[in-house]
């Protein structure tokens, strides 16, 4: 078909705009919104208005500061915006030094562990007993040598002791002189209660009974001096005829289990262990037999087995030697034994402590 001059010359003008237009193809991609959205994205319902940053501007642009829509829009789908994306996925972003669930999940576990495995971790180690004695005595089958956890008592009389020493000796306990009556401290209480500590040995802290001063004060002038200190063994009152005592005082039977009644109970209530009992062979059978029937007894009993000097009597230490001799001390020792195999003395200190 023949067109006439004015639609030639009209058709020529429509060609000429397009081919001068500045809106070419990246243009008009960049104007247009992209159908490729996320479901957590609004479809504007408007078209997006076209930028108004030059295409001189754009080329100069950094490529990682540059409008992606162009690649996205031939390339494939249009990422989520950055507030939108969840942090794992940003591969580039350093990994957290600390990730939750690395640290307080096991945090959360941990005492799930089952108690029986946390007790071997706390228990002390038990050493062999190797002390000698300047008098041995043959106790036959029932040697205090058969049993397993051996310790030893100490007071000024013993100096400076090596305590590192003396634990490896088989010391794996040891009762420390603390007081006297209710004015006399041993001067070697406060250094020897430290030491020992410091050894790793099981410790606790015995007073030696006047019969000359009222219980209370006695009970008083030792909670002064003895540390009250969680894992620390029960206290001990010492209560004996000592004709070397400047208290020469014999009391009667019944006075004599008031005056120990009087201190325990207050000893008990401050530091929250039932006192041990200490005695020997003549002043229990003078007043404690068949008395204090729940309380733990530590006998003293140097030529034959406990159960033969203080018949049906309980015991827990057993003293069966004044003359030990052991390295780490310089001169005499006396030697303890406790009733029972390790287990027992574990299990036994975990309910003192």
């Amino acid at each position: 078909m023949r067109l006439s001059a004015a639609s030639a010359f009209f058709l020529a003008c429509l060609a000429l705009s397009g081919c001068t237009s500045s809106l070419g193809p990246d243009s008009l991609v960049a104007g247009a919104p992209s159908r490729e959205m996320t479901n957590s994205v609004t479809r504007p319902s408007a078209p997006v208005p076209a930028t108004t940053v030059p295409s001189a501007d754009v080329a100069e642009t950094p490529a990682s500061a540059a409008p992606r829509q162009e690649e996205l829009a031939w390339a494939g789908p249009v990422p989520q915006p950055q507030a939108f994306m969840p942090q794992a996925g940003v591969v580039a972003a350093p990994m957290p030094s600390e990730r939750p669930v690395e640290t307080v999940a096991p945090a959360v576990l941990a005492p799930a562990a089952p108690e029986a495995d946390e007790a071997p971790r706390t228990r002390s180690r038990i050493y062999n007993h190797r002390f000698r004695d300047v008098k041995p005595i043959n106790f036959g089958s029932s040697s205090p040598r058969k049993l397993a956890v051996h310790g030893v008592d100490v007071s000024r009389w013993q100096g400076d002791i090596d305590w590192q020493k003396l634990r490896t000796q088989g010391a794996n306990f040891v009762y420390i002189k603390a007081t006297d009556g209710g004015d006399h401290l041993d001067p070697m209480f406060r250094k020897n209660w430290r030491d020992a500590k410091q050894a790793g040995m099981k410790r606790g802290a015995y007073h030696f009974f006047y019969w000359c001063r009222t219980a209370g004060e006695q009970a008083d002038w030792f909670i002064r001096n003895v540390p009250r200190e969680a894992g620390a063994l029960p206290p001990v009152i010492d209560v004996e005829w000592n004709g070397e005592s400047s208290c020469k005082r014999r009391v009667s039977p019944e006075k004599v289990r008031e005056k120990m009644q009087v201190f325990m109970d207050k000893l008990e209530r401050h530091y929250g262990q039932r006192p041990i009992i200490y005695t020997a062979p003549d002043f229990y059978r003078d007043n404690l037999k068949g008395a204090f029937l729940n309380y733990p007894f530590w006998l003293r009993s140097v030529a034959a087995h406990p159960s033969k000097v203080y018949p049906g009597r309980r015991w827990v230490f057993w003293q069966y030697s004044g003359s030990g001799i052991s390295h780490g001390v310089d001169g005499r020792i006396d030697l303890n034994v406790f009733h029972g195999s390790e287990d027992d003395w574990h299990d036994w200190v975990a309910r003192a402590g």
